[in-house]
Formats: structure tokens, sequence, C-alpha cells
């Protein structure tokens, strides 16, 4: 299975967490915290569930609490699916 990149992120946070403040989500994120982009955990809930589902691994309860940047997210998902 491919992996999943910071281009793939961006675009599942965007149609299922929405774009909070405009161009939030161009240029260089990558290390940027979720909450100073404009997303909360409940959000990130809602892309965790998408990727779940999209990408059909499953990710430890806590990755939402311990994944604060795109980065960090990127690396407990594709951990995941090297894995696999």
């Amino acid at each position: 299975m491919e992996e999943m990149t910071l281009q793939r992120l961006i675009d599942l946070t965007r149609t299922h967490a929405g774009e909070h403040e405009e161009g939030a989500l161009d240029g260089d994120v990558i290390d940027v915290l979720f909450g100073n982009l404009g997303y909360d955990s409940v959000a990130l809930l809602e892309v965790m569930s998408q990727i779940r589902h999209q990408y059909g691994i499953d990710l430890a309860d806590d990755t939402v609490g311990t994944a604060r940047t795109p980065r960090q997210v990127l690396e407990k998902v594709n951990q995941v699916i090297r894995a696999k």
C-alpha cells in the first residue's frame, strides 16, 4: 500500500474538517500545530476516521492526542502502513 503524503493529508483535512482560515493549509505546514491551523481534536478525529476508512488501517485511539502536527500524523499513519 502506498504511504500517505502531506498533500493527501491536506486534501482529507480540507474535505472532512473544512479550512478554517483561507489558505491556512497552504505553504510549509508540516510542523505547524493543528491548533494553530484552526483545527481542534474533534476535527482531527474526523480526519483520522477517514484515514482509517480509506486506508483500511487501525490507528491507536491516542493518535489524535499525540499527533499534533501534520508530520506527526504522517509518521504514525505511515508506520502502520509499512507494518502491513
